[in-house]
């Protein structure tokens, strides 16, 4: 059983943590995960019916 939520967690494309879901507003299904170093952000939003997905971008 772990093998399973271990290859179904999501993870952040860009230095592969598992996402946390620490933002989420559960009252309006609103749900948020993000990686714990603030490389990305991934937000479901029920009234559009999918995801929509945040990077940080770093300018040099």
């Amino acid at each position: 059983m772990r093998l399973i939520s271990t290859l179904t967690q999501e993870k952040c494309p860009i230095c592969k943590e598992p996402l946390t879901t620490n933002k989420s507003k559960a009252i309006f299904s609103h749900i948020i995960k993000s990686c714990p170093k603030d490389h990305y952000e991934k937000e479901f939003i029920p009234s559009l019916e999918g995801y929509v997905e945040h990077y940080q971008m770093t300018i040099k």
